[in-house]
């Protein structure tokens, strides 16, 4: 089915799992009444889908390329680049937390209100910093800092709230449907990148009152654009996490899902709906996440992987800005550039992922992307690099992230049972936040104390790392579908 049916409103006709209580003993004729109606799923996929899009403006605005060139304007050291790549991944340690109290709440929509509500308007302190630097108020160190504080808190209230919303979205989203449905909406808010990021490139760099100046006044309009994407999920299914844990995924029977756990608008009707096959533990007597094998399996390549990863991706900006001393305006045209390859290949990734599974796309893109750190080698600022490699290169990183991003998250939902969901994806995150952490905070002292010859040597390592990180998937052959 594809994902232009939700739209244009399709019936949809998906299997159901069943869910009942761990008391329940079920027959093969057991249900249960009403179900989801259609319209809820469809006014909720379409609702993610907005939602997604004016996040990525409020992304845009604070962080990657902009939120780097600020930090370049106030001279700040690559520690900091690397710390500024670490802390939204190392905060990731606090999801478990943030999935515990989300599991003892009783909206899924009211905990995001709470969480990336309050994070998100956390930046209207730097719009005030910013200003009060225009005035002399602050000095550059202390707009540093600031930033970082602002940076440290939005993150953190952000990942006690990921968890919750990553297994919001898997009870919505059918499961023959998730690779098209989340490549479509991932390549929508890559395009409002592509779209987006020039245009703040060329208003930050030619804003009259100077970079710093200019990048305020995107990221106000970045917060603004993010409060009303939370205001997208009002129209979501609301779902209770704790009537959702009263239940287990039994993939051997059929049934229908009751209707508590989903909290249905007053006075709306509900139309009988096949909701996704859930994914069911290995053990489905025994869902502790430490005897779950595929679940052990990925959290050694996920964490593995971020490692890598994180060791030289913090730097690749910094290069283009710092040390090839390019204006912002170029840079952010790359970017889109990646951008645009990014939302192409995320609907052919999507479609894939249907059909062949996530973890030979995994694979394939894996080692397509371990090579990057080596190709960033050979990059420089002759006019033949700024205007041919420097392109291609960022097509191709594009191009190949596309199917890493869209099939990692795929996996770990598919993997994770539907009880206690959210505390399989807080694990998952905290893992490779730490990982992920620790290598950018690695490469960042490696880079700032070692010289340009340290750089080259991060990106080698990189490479080798990458390569590694992917064993676990080659030989765990049954890992997912």
């Amino acid at each position: 089915m594809d994902a232009s049916q939700i739209e244009t409103g399709a019936p949809l006709s998906i299997e159901v799992a069943q869910i009942a209580s761990p008391s329940t003993t079920l027959s093969p004729t057991s249900t249960f009444s009403p179900r989801i109606s259609k319209d809820g799923i469809r006014r909720s996929l379409s609702a993610s889908t907005v939602d997604g899009v004016f996040a990525a403006v409020f992304s845009i605005g604070t962080g990657g390329i902009l939120l780097g060139n600020f930090l370049v304007g106030l001279d700040a050291s690559p520690v900091v680049f690397g710390m500024v790549s670490s802390i939204p991944m190392l905060v990731n340690l606090f999801q478990p937390m943030g999935a515990y109290l989300s599991e003892r709440s009783t909206s899924r929509f009211q905990y995001s209100l709470r969480t990336h509500g309050i994070g998100r308007l956390l930046w209207l302190i730097l719009v005030i910093g910013i200003v009060s630097f225009s005035w002399g108020g602050l000095n550059s160190n202390q707009l540093v800092i600031l930033s970082l504080l602002i940076l440290v808190c939005s993150h953190f209230l952000g990942g006690l709230g990921a968890a919750s919303w990553l297994s919001w979205i898997a009870m919505l989203v059918p499961r023959q449907l998730r690779g098209r449905y989340f490549g479509l909406r991932n390549s929508l808010a890559n395009l409002t990148e592509l779209v987006g990021l020039p245009i703040a490139g060329l208003a930050v760099s030619h804003w009259y009152g100077g970079a710093i100046q200019g990048y305020g006044v995107v990221l106000l309009l970045g917060i603004i654009f993010g409060i009303v994407s939370l205001g997208c999920q009002y129209f979501q299914v609301d779902i209770n996490p704790q009537l959702q844990n009263t239940y287990y995924a039994n993939s051997s029977q059929t049934s229908e899902i009751q209707s508590d756990s989903v909290q249905n608008e007053p006075g709306e009707i509900s139309e009988p709906i096949s909701l996704p096959q859930m994914p069911t533990p290995q053990n489905k007597i025994d869902n502790s996440i430490w005897k779950n094998s595929n679940f052990l399996v990925f959290l050694l390549y996920f964490g593995s992987w971020t490692f890598a990863v994180n060791l030289s991706a913090p730097f690749f900006n910094l290069y283009l800005l710092d040390t090839l001393n390019l204006d912002v305006s170029w840079v952010t045209f790359y970017n889109s550039l990646r951008a645009g390859a990014h939302m192409l290949m995320l609907i052919v990734w999507g479609r894939l992922a249907d059909k062949l599974g996530n973890r030979p796309i995994l694979i394939s893109t894996g080692i397509l992307i371990a090579v990057i750190p080596w190709l960033w080698l050979k990059m420089g600022s002759s006019p033949l690099d700024l205007w041919l490699w420097l392109p291609l290169l960022h097509i191709f990183i594009g191009a190949n992230w596309g199917g890493v991003d869209l099939c990692n998250n795929n996996l770990q939902i598919e993997i994770a049972p539907v009880k206690n969901q959210s505390i399989y994806f807080a694990t998952a995150a905290a893992v490779a936040g730490a990982s992920g952490a620790l290598g950018a905070t690695i490469g960042g002292f490696i880079a700032q104390f070692a010289g340009s010859f340290g750089i080259a040597e991060v990106f080698i390592v990189s490479g080798v790392l990458r390569l590694a990180s992917l064993v676990p998937l080659i030989v765990k052959k049954d890992l997912g579908s």
